[in-house]
């Protein structure tokens, strides 16, 4: 590390940990879990869902673990994050699939930007809009 050069907690002690490289290597391990179906929420609840977005830049399938509360066939995600990847793909793009009780559901997001930035995920909507 060069001199100067900040680490961990802001202190001059070099990086040990990469925060990224660390996540990475955690989702290696989450992401089959959830997708087989541990900790998924019930109908009415919280638990842990497998969201996969387009990347919208690369177009490459993004997969990433969230906790999430599911409301019958909405599952709500949510990010302090104002730089989520995740969201902004969601934003370029709301197709999108959803692992809930080991099984993939296609679903359709909802991006509200705020202090909390809430993604509502709408599972297996209609082929064709609902006309009134």
């Amino acid at each position: 590390m060069a001199t100067g050069q900040r680490g961990v907690a802001g202190g001059v002690l070099p990086n040990l940990i990469d925060p990224a490289r660390a996540f990475r290597a955690l989702n290696r391990v989450v992401v089959p879990l959830v997708r087989f179906g541990t900790a998924s929420p019930p109908p009415v609840g919280g638990g842990l869902v497998v969201l996969e977005t387009t990347g919208r830049s690369s177009g490459l399938l993004r997969r990433v673990p969230l906790v999430a509360t599911r409301w019958g066939q909405q599952v709500y995600v949510s990010t302090f994050r104002s730089d989520s990847q995740w969201v902004r793909n969601l934003e370029a793009d709301p197709a999108a699939g959803v692992w809930v009780g080991g099984r993939r559901r296609e679903a359709v997001a909802g991006v509200r930007r705020g202090p909390l930035n809430v993604v509502r995920l709408s599972m297996d909507p209609p082929a064709q809009p609902i006309v009134a």
